[in-house]
């Protein structure tokens, strides 16, 4: 069970990597503003608050990347809290953004359901 968490955890990973891309890089293209439901002059204002929620997709990323190589090479227990911490906190950031506006659900759930299912599944691998 622990390998299906890191799997989960790892494609977590990768989907805050495309986040950290869209907000960070191309945050006024014509396509990330479709998908996150703005007017150009709204994207422009906030090109700022978007480039550092950016970068905090990609450390929380970099650091459950880290996590599985940890655990991959047999460091269990700093691999597993580090895993558990970024993607924790990505389920905790779902949790915000659709307790902050309920018409988020849908990319709360994008965000947040893969990191939770790896971080129940690591769980339950460390326990086993």
């Amino acid at each position: 069970m622990l390998i299906v968490g890191l799997a989960l955890a790892g494609i977590a990973a990768l989907v805050h990597v495309y986040i950290f891309y869209l907000e960070s890089f191309a945050w006024t293209d014509r396509k990330t503003l479709a998908v996150f439901g703005m007017t150009a002059e709204q994207a422009e204002a906030m090109r700022p608050l978007a480039l550092n929620q950016g970068f905090y997709n990609l450390f929380l990323a970099i650091v459950t990347g880290v996590g599985i190589v940890f655990t991959a090479t047999g460091s269990t227990a700093v691999g597993a809290a580090l895993v558990l911490a970024g993607a924790g906190s990505m389920v905790a950031a779902a949790a915000v953004l659709v307790i902050s506006d309920r018409t988020k659900r849908g990319a709360a759930l994008k965000q947040g359901l893969v990191p939770l299912l790896g971080v129940a599944a690591v769980i339950v691998g460390l326990t086993v």
